[in-house]
């Protein structure tokens, strides 16, 4: 007996540089080798746009996740990180979060941060991290940018192109949110 298809890959990469912090993210759902969506939007505002987040996963579970850190967000306002550490507690802990299967990466002015259901929230060294199907070519570019005279949102968009061309999960219809620093 054959597994069922499983929704698979995204492509979600944050870059922190220069006063400015960028999730950008692709627009393709996948199901097994089917495109079943290419303009998904992965990356939004949440906490009234002082956070962003985006997400690689399953989609319904994403949007619990995301309806959940904007609970934690309200609870703990202008704490992404206490907000953050509160809703892994949650994730791993409760029978049903912890079915989920997606992670995200949120940031704000001060910290950018990788969110998994098995508890871990960890910032990425240098600013730059990249989850999801295509999140290690996309990192891998960023990297390789990041010392280069290129903004936050060029490095972003040019390592997104370079996923897309690499991971067959990926697409080039890119959203790409900001913050800055301040």
């Amino acid at each position: 007996m054959s597994e069922p298809e499983q929704w698979h890959g995204t492509t979600i990469l944050t870059v922190r540089k220069g006063g400015k912090v960028v999730i950008a993210g692709d627009g393709q759902v996948s199901l097994g080798s089917t495109v079943i969506k290419g303009t998904a939007r992965k990356v939004r505002p949440l906490a009234g746009g002082k956070v962003i987040a985006g997400f690689a996963g399953a989609t319904a579970d994403a949007f619990t996740l995301f309806e959940r850190l904007e609970a934690k967000l309200e609870q703990y306002p202008d704490q992404l990180m206490r907000a953050c550490v509160e809703m892994a507690k949650d994730w791993r802990t409760d029978r049903y979060l912890r079915r989920l299967e997606a992670m995200m990466l949120v940031a704000d002015k001060k910290h950018s941060l990788v969110l998994t259901g098995t508890g871990d929230v960890l910032e990425p060294e240098n600013g730059v991290m990249g989850i999801g199907s295509g999140g290690n070519f996309a990192l891998s570019a960023a990297r390789a940018l990041v010392d280069m005279d290129l903004t936050a949102e060029e490095i972003c968009r040019k390592s997104m192109t370079i996923a897309a061309d690499i991971c067959v999960y990926t697409n080039s219809n890119v959203t790409v949110e900001i913050l800055d620093e301040e």
